[in-house]
């Protein structure tokens, strides 16, 4: 064993936290119990893995301390002997007259329960963050634009709903799938976001959340092969993820996609992604997912910046906005209307969408006014994309860019 960091212990929660969340919401179908005992579990590896090293499985070891300690809790807290009963029994294999289901991974299971139609859909994705991502609640509140207080009373709320509404603690049924595929998709992808992009902490972007995502989203894509959706939505996860080597330069700020050196993009993620585009377009079904895999398909199909098809990017974002006419597909597809036509003609459009609360929108407005030469309003712009964005990344990018610009109107 090796005696860890604070920083290592911090990773293993990362990794970690979900694993045993879902391992004892399995158990004990309590999900205030598992959150709880699995943080005491993680108090006592800081306790002890200082002096006594970081187990082999540290995931393993932190779940079997969360579990008895949990098993602890209900046998101190029977007061008939029918509780103490059903503690005891937590501990026997599953029931072999449980329903039958395709769903076998445990994260998956507690996915598909945070996803319950009866919660509503930003409940969904917070108990994902919190339970599955590992996110602490101020991370959650600051994925979420709110205070603290407020997210952890939105917390405590979602998981008594579960409670009063007697959402079962069970793998939903495969005729239960579908209806909540929906929600699923949308969750794995913010939180797969919030990996890429993290709305807190300071780093640029989380690793441990990308590939937990692309880890669901696999699974997710063997328990539901027909639905081209969950391809669409792997497919997105793994382009995106392909350029995370060149996406941060030294200096930690974001390197946008015209500037990223293409020599550090996964290929054999890119190779798998454009196979599941193309199998995607043999079901001619598109869908949101299916239609930003195929824009990032042809963003990572060109060797060069310059060789990028951009006609054909604004006309699947075209298709996009005919799926989900939604004011931030039509910024992406501004972005692409401005190479297409130029910056003039894309500026208008961006002007007219009512997203002032959301930095990219700023920061797509200040590059159209830097490349018209309206340096003072690109100046003005960025400041407003820096009073709204959390991302040291993206932050880093924005300074430098706005000194650029204020540079160049001196």
């Amino acid at each position: 064993m090796n005696t860890p960091a604070h920083g290592e212990v911090e990773a293993v929660y990362r990794a970690a936290f979900g694993t045993v969340v879902a391992s004892l919401t399995a158990r004990f179908r309590d999900l205030d119990l598992a959150e709880e005992m699995a943080q005491e579990a993680f108090v006592e590896a800081v306790r002890r893995w200082p002096t006594e090293g970081v187990p082999p499985n540290p995931a393993g070891w932190l779940t079997v301390t969360a579990r008895n300690r949990a098993l602890d809790r209900l046998r101190r807290e029977s007061t008939r002997q029918a509780r103490h009963e059903e503690a005891m029994m937590l501990t026997a294999p599953e029931d072999p007259r449980a329903p039958v289901t395709s769903v076998t991974d445990e994260r998956l299971r507690l996915l598909f329960t945070c996803c319950h139609p009866a919660l509503a859909p930003e409940a969904q994705v917070a108990l994902t963050l919190r339970l599955l991502g590992g996110l602490t609640v101020p991370e959650v509140a600051a994925a979420f634009l709110v205070p603290e207080r407020t997210m952890a009373q939105r917390l405590t709320r979602a998981k008594r709903k579960i409670t009063a509404a007697n959402i079962p603690y069970r793998v939903p049924r495969d005729a239960e799938l579908p209806g909540r595929l929906r929600g699923v998709l949308a969750v794995l992808y913010l939180v797969f976001t919030e990996g890429h992009l993290p709305g807190s902490g300071e780093a640029g972007l989380r690793e441990d959340l990308c590939l937990e995502a692309i880890r669901l989203a696999r699974v997710l894509r063997e328990l539901m092969p027909d639905e081209p959706e969950v391809a669409g939505l792997l497919a997105l996860m793994l382009l995106t993820d392909a350029r995370r080597a060149a996406r941060v330069d030294a200096g930690g700020a974001v390197v946008t996609l015209d500037a990223q050196d293409r020599s550090l993009w996964d290929r054999a993620m890119i190779t798998e992604g454009h196979e599941l585009v193309r199998a995607c377009l043999r079901r001619n079904r598109p869908g949101h997912y299916q239609l930003l895999a195929a824009v990032n398909a042809v963003h990572t199909d060109a060797p060069t910046a310059a060789d990028t098809d951009w006609a054909q990017v604004l006309a699947l974002y075209d298709q996009l906005y005919a799926v989900t006419p939604t004011a931030v597909v039509a910024l992406n597809r501004a972005v692409a209307l401005a190479e297409v036509q130029g910056p003039a003609a894309a500026l208008p459009v961006v002007d007219r969408l009512s997203l002032d609360g959301y930095h990219p929108f700023h920061a797509t407005r200040a590059d159209l006014l830097r490349r018209l030469g309206r340096g003072e309003e690109a100046v003005a712009a960025y400041d407003r994309a820096l009073e709204l964005a959390t991302n040291p990344a993206e932050r880093a990018f924005f300074i430098r860019r706005r000194a650029t610009v204020a540079g160049e109107v001196r």
